[in-house]
């Protein structure tokens, strides 16, 4: 991982200890079947938006298990997949040998990305990118390392949306975030991700669309579906589980939660249409 070395010592001792947490947080439970499971479609969706074709170098930021990497190889591309959890791309290597496509895997923050500037005709990212805490910098990334007249394209979670929700109704229980820190879905507010972006981009395109998530029978197995496998809710819960009367009042609010949000009206069946932005937009 780069190291800002203009931040003072302790500065970057806390940055050190704040990504370390992070690498923690993702690695715990199984973020790749979530990927899988819940919104396999999102990868393809923003390798379609980004116009990835053959011999384009594509950056993944935030790649997790391949989610768009795979795909953006599939259609030819040379792909680098960048995260900050080594765990989630040894199983990203897995499945792209799986699928017979070649994905160059680095890990890295995506505050401090490893790489030349203006060296990706695209770069990426899929629900990924928008969990780094301080978002200016990471902002200044993306479009850093593509190159002029390149695209960037991001999907991220809208604050109003299912996933949004989700994490206001996990707030109340999360530990207070480190300094300076943004709010994920904060970069699935259009306006927002305009201003992180500012005039280095033009041709902006923003669209809300949603997926549909229908993977369990019924609110309380996707509770626990969540609380299994989903790292930001096994951390919510880690964080509560010397007390628990918070650990019951939130299994009561996230139950209530998931319950409010289900479509579906058939018993045995649930349907979650989770909104999220996919923007994309070419460097100046």
């Amino acid at each position: 991982m780069s190291i800002d070395h203009t931040m003072s010592p302790a500065a970057q001792e806390a940055d050190r200890q704040l990504k370390a947490k992070h690498r923690a947080l993702w690695a715990s439970g199984n973020y790749s079947a979530v990927a899988a499971e819940l919104i396999p479609a999102l990868g393809p969706e923003l390798v379609r938006a980004c116009h990835i074709g053959p011999g384009d170098r594509v950056l993944d930021v935030g790649a997790g298990s391949g989610n768009a990497s795979i795909p953006a190889a599939a259609a030819g591309a040379v792909v680098t997949a960048s995260d900050l959890t080594p765990e989630l791309m040894a199983v990203g290597r897995e499945l792209a040998a799986d699928r017979n496509v070649n994905v160059e895997w680095v890990e890295a923050d995506a505050e401090a990305l490893p790489f030349a500037d203006n060296n990706f005709d695209v770069v990426m990212s899929c629900v990924g990118a928008m969990f780094a805490p301080h978002h200016q910098l990471t902002a200044d990334e993306l479009i850093r390392v593509a190159r002029p007249g390149g695209t960037i394209g991001m999907i991220n979670w809208t604050p109003p949306g299912f996933l949004g929700t989700l994490f206001a109704t996990m707030k109340p229980y999360a530990p207070p975030p480190p300094a300076g820190a943004g709010s994920p879905p904060m970069w699935g507010d259009e306006a927002y991700v305009r201003n992180l972006f500012g005039d280095r981009v033009t041709d902006v395109t923003v669209r809300r669309q949603t997926v549909l998530i229908d993977h369990c029978a019924s609110p309380l197995e996707f509770r626990e579906y969540w609380k299994r496998n989903y790292g930001p809710t096994i951390a919510v819960y880690r964080f509560n589980q010397d007390q628990p009367d918070r650990v019951a009042d939130l299994d009561r609010d996230f139950l209530a939660m998931l319950t409010e949000w289900n479509k579906a009206t058939d018993p045995g069946h649930t349907a979650y249409e989770a909104e999220y932005l996919l923007i994309t937009a070419t460097k100046v």
